[in-house]
């Protein structure tokens, strides 16, 4: 058994299972605070249990860890990925999703408000569609960065990277909190592919005030958010390592140095 496939089944073991209506009845979390971590397997493996006392794990038909596809869309001058890397409020993050095991897929657009909270607006797409953006899809991406902004959305978007990872997502037994756990992370671009070793977890906490039940779990394990821990500017980091960087040091210690080998990646068009 892979060291993924074990510590899935490890985890989620003790966690009372919840149906996807009930998550998201208890916390969509469509606006929220968000702290990211990046663990070692034995962190995780010792918060286990103390998460399972809080928290139900999302299960459907049977399964709890999910495969996410994901590709993301940016200008020819990464103006996503320097907006991120400056800090600047009036941010977009351009994606489509594909969920594997359940046949969805949806084109995401990640913004910023005044408080600094994530506002995700999302748009149901047919699978068959990922990987591009047509006439409705960038028309849903203009109208929720005109609502957002008060202006039109301002550039030219093509595919830039795609990744795939595992997730299980957790739901606070009391709500309005949420925590994901990503695994198998593998980042790939035109030319170019990295994979996160595998015995390291990227977590993501999603709270109304960035401070919930998981946060405090993990700091008791001594464990502290990884700033500027963004998987698509962490990606392009490593897979385009003349980019611009150092905001992102951090995230990138802890999950890795660059691969140069040239690829072809099957998944990336």
């Amino acid at each position: 058994m892979s060291i993924i496939a074990s510590t899935d089944a490890l985890i989620s073991k003790g966690f009372a299972p919840i149906s996807l209506k009930a998550l998201n009845d208890k916390a969509a979390m469509l606006e929220r605070l968000d702290n990211k971590y990046v663990v070692d397997g034995s962190v995780l493996r010792h918060a286990a249990g103390d998460l399972a006392r809080a928290f139900d794990m999302l299960e459907i038909d049977g399964l709890r860890a999910f495969t996410y596809e994901t590709c993301y869309f940016d200008d020819v001058e990464r103006r996503s990925y320097f907006d991120h890397h400056q800090g600047r409020r009036q941010r977009a993050k351009i994606r489509i999703r594909r969920y594997v095991e359940a046949g969805l897929c949806f084109l995401e657009v990640k913004l910023k408000d005044k408080r600094g909270v994530t506002v995700k607006k999302r748009l149901d797409r047919d699978p068959a569609t990922f990987g591009t953006l047509d006439a409705a899809a960038l028309a849903y991406v203009d109208s929720v960065f005109r609502a957002q902004y008060g202006m039109p959305f301002p550039h030219a978007l093509s595919r830039v990277i795609d990744m795939r990872y595992r997730r299980m997502t957790l739901v606070a037994k009391q709500g309005g909190e949420r925590m994901t756990i990503d695994s198998g992370l593998k980042f790939f671009a035109a030319a170019a592919e990295h994979a996160v070793d595998d015995d390291l977890f990227i977590l993501e906490t999603k709270s109304a005030n960035g401070n919930g039940v998981a946060d405090g779990i993990l700091r008791a394990l001594h464990q502290h958010p990884t700033k500027r821990c963004s998987k698509y500017c962490v990606a392009t980091a490593l897979l385009d390592p003349a980019t611009k960087h150092n905001r992102f040091l951090p995230a990138l210690r802890k999950l890795g140095t660059p691969a140069r080998t040239p690829v072809a990646p099957a998944n990336f068009q």
